[in-house]
């Protein structure tokens, strides 16, 4: 009889299909822990890229387009690994 708690697809898994799922949810979990650790470094590139979109002239503005580049990353990373990790976990 298949446990009723799982989604309806994930009742009759081969082990095969259920190793499967287990490592695109790893996959997922490091995609939220690099996009996490990117969140951060974004936050942090704030102080700099303030001082270079405030004294730098022109377009010429690196730390700035350095923090755009890993706030967006963040951003993808944690969709993605959210969206990997869908379904039921292992342990409940």
């Amino acid at each position: 009889m298949p446990n009723m708690l799982l989604p309806p697809e994930e009742r009759n898994l081969t082990p095969d299909q259920v190793a499967a799922l287990d490592k695109r949810r790893f996959r997922g979990l490091k995609l939220q822990v690099m996009g996490g650790i990117l969140g951060i470094m974004a936050t942090l590139l704030t102080v700099w890229a303030g001082q270079d979109f405030t004294y730098d002239p022109g377009w010429i503005h690196p730390m700035g387009y350095y923090m755009i580049v890993a706030g967006i990353l963040s951003l993808v990373c944690i969709v993605a690994g959210t969206v990997m990790r869908k379904g039921t976990p292992e342990f409940d």
